[in-house]
């Protein structure tokens, strides 16, 4: 047996065997007995076991138990989580065997596994690389590759070889192929057991979960493993998030000194879209702190932000850290996921005033079972900040106490105003002709008929969306079936490429949806509250917004697109297509939207928001 902590000592190198077992693990520690139990019964016994605790907040030594007093188990501790391939690396560096195999704590091996494996690697000298058939899903089974992904660690044994995994520090990914698999096979070849050796787990604290989205992305990954640095992540299922570059020119500010009358704010819950708007506070003098909800989502942006400038307030024994910080004021915000934890802060009896901005939304606080504390947070705080004139009113007659509070209207998303510098480029429409519509994002609609006539017509469609292709293949595929030649994909577009790039178009979509509140608010749904955070994307860019005549209705969207000559509205196909193609309208919209879009930035709204935060705090 042998325990090494974070590779300080050095590794006393034994006899050789037959294959070194690598294990990273973290968080896991219920699973890891049942994984250590299916090694130890292996009808292959020349082994070693490395477990590689990746600064796991568990007990990995007490997990391991018994285990521990074999001479062939060594337990590796890494003083923080450094990621799978660092992990990975670590076991590989301290391997003996003549071939490595993979046996993550929350997977099995069946009986004879290894054997299988090291029989069929000893068959085929010309291959690198074995793979085991393995079961996945809890029921299914593969006899090799699982379609859609990548092969697993559990299912594989490869000869030990010079060549390492992709650290966190280079990129993130749960494609396993890009991380080591395909560089290790290069122009060799793979050997197939053809046997179900092996089990996957499957439950929601898998690696791959917390980074795909929807089930959770790069927010959900930085929170999980408490990622201090900014990231490059590229999910099998998502775009490229390259926070080191994209954030590059906030990190490298210096920090501006506090006011003299500037807030001390405590920033409670997570930053949604375009997250780094909250630096407009700062720059103008205002001290923030950061205390963030542990169970964001993918488009939730938590802590340490990546863009720096914001001060971390540890999640454990925050109670007695903001007592020391003693705050102006407490601005907890934006989407549902953070209710329960703004309504733990604002329940713990701190003293501080507390401003809750709500934006993402009501209805599904409700379908997880958040609406007693939602009520709370509408009905207890000291101000309350919506994010559409229409939310308010939906608040005022479902909640009534809540129109007793301090209120203000502010998009609760909206981006910074730096990056609507730069030029617009020509439309695309004056090259070639035809007419040119961009979705920005996931395709909220419009339906596939609509895009054929759309089509019939040469209107082309162009998506903007790396993960649309994953997440809504049927929309996809069918759209591309019915109009091949006017429906173009495009990858995801970060913010200081927005201007350039969708202002190309002639429109672009909002969400499409039909409403029938006919202007109750107590019969209205989410659709027509909300403001599309991508009504800030197009109007950066100058952009016409695309959506449905719901006339007669309460639609947020529509009120302001309305009010302020944002767009069109439209009824079928055909009422659309004639809209598009009136070219003294369609100048003048854009000549609108250009003229507006600072007001669709968090800069035009920061003094109102800090006058509120004033007030509040008074």
């Amino acid at each position: 047996m042998g325990e090494q902590s974070g590779g300080e000592q050095s590794w006393e190198a034994g006899p050789a065997v037959r294959v070194s077992v690598v294990m990273p693990t973290y968080d896991q520690d219920a699973f890891l007995p049942g994984a250590v139990a299916s090694l130890l019964a292996q009808t292959e016994a020349d082994w070693e076991l490395i477990v590689v605790d990746d600064g796991s907040p568990g007990d990995t030594r007490q997990a391991l138990g018994e285990a521990l007093g074999d001479e062939r188990v060594h337990l590796e501790v890494l003083d923080r989580n450094r990621g799978l391939g660092a992990a990975l690396n670590h076991g590989l560096d301290r391997a003996r065997g003549e071939y490595v195999a993979y046996l993550p704590s929350d997977d099995l091996y069946h009986v004879d596994h290894l054997a299988s494996l090291v029989a069929a690697l000893d068959a085929a000298p010309q291959a690198v690389l074995a793979v085991a058939g393995v079961r996945h899903h809890q029921v299914r089974t593969s006899p090799g590759r699982i379609e859609d992904e990548p092969l697993q660690l559990v299912q594989v044994a490869h000869r030990r070889t010079r060549q390492r995994w992709i650290e966190r520090s280079e990129l993130t990914t749960d494609d396993l192929d890009r991380m080591f698999w395909a560089r290790l096979l290069g122009d060799t070849v793979a050997v197939e057991t053809g046997r179900v050796t092996c089990q996957w787990g499957w439950h929601p604290g898998q690696r791959h979960k917390t980074l795909r989205e929807p089930w959770g992305g790069l927010n959900a990954y930085r929170a999980r493993y408490q990622v201090q640095e900014p990231l490059r992540l590229h999910s099998s299922v998502g775009h490229l998030h390259d926070e080191v570059a994209h954030y590059r020119r906030f990190r490298e500010r210096p920090s501006t000194s506090r006011a003299t009358d500037g807030l001390r704010v405590l920033l409670v819950g997570e930053l949604a879209h375009n997250p780094e708007r909250i630096l407009v506070l700062e720059e103008r003098g205002h001290e923030l702190h950061g205390l963030w909800t542990d169970t964001p989502v993918w488009f939730n942006t938590v802590g340490p932000l990546p863009f720096g400038h914001v001060a971390e307030v540890p999640r454990q024994g925050w109670r007695e850290s903001v007592a020391r910080l003693r705050p102006d004021v407490i601005y907890a915000l934006l989407n549902w996921q953070t209710i329960r934890f703004a309504h733990e802060v604002l329940t713990a009896g701190l003293g501080i005033p507390f401003v809750w901005h709500f934006k993402e939304g009501p209805f599904f606080a409700q379908e997880h079972g958040l609406w007693p504390e939602l009520v709370d947070l509408h009905t207890r705080s000291d101000g309350v900040i919506y994010s559409s004139p229409e939310l308010r009113e939906w608040f005022a007659a479902t909640v009534p106490a809540s129109r007793h509070r301090p209120s203000l209207v502010i998009d609760g998303d909206l981006p910074k105003g730096e990056w609507l510098a730069g030029e617009r480029s020509p439309l695309l429409s004056g090259r070639d002709g035809a007419l040119h519509t961009v979705i920005p994002g996931r395709p909220m609609g419009p339906e596939p008929e609509v895009i054929a006539a759309l089509a019939r017509a040469d209107v082309h469609v162009h998506l903007y969306s790396a993960k649309a292709a994953a997440q809504m293949r049927e929309w996809v595929n069918e759209v591309q079936r019915l109009a091949p030649d006017h429906v173009h994909l495009h990858p995801q577009v970060d913010q200081d490429d927005w201007v350039a790039e969708f202002s190309r178009y002639d429109a672009g979509w909002l969400h499409n949806f039909r409403s029938d509140n006919q202007g109750d608010p107590l019969a209205a749904s989410w659709d027509d509250l909300n403001y599309p955070a991508r009504m800030g994307t197009l109007a950066a860019s100058g952009v016409p917004m695309i959506q449905r005549d719901n006339s007669g209705s309460m639609v947020a969207s529509q009120s302001l697109a309305r009010r302020q000559d944002l767009g069109l509205f439209w009824n079928d196909a055909d009422d659309l297509i004639a809209q598009l193609r009136d070219p003294s309208r369609m100048e003048a919209l854009r000549t609108s939207v250009w003229s507006q879009r600072r007001d669709f930035t968090f800069d035009a709204h920061v003094d109102r928001l800090v006058d509120f935060l004033r007030q509040v705090a008074a």
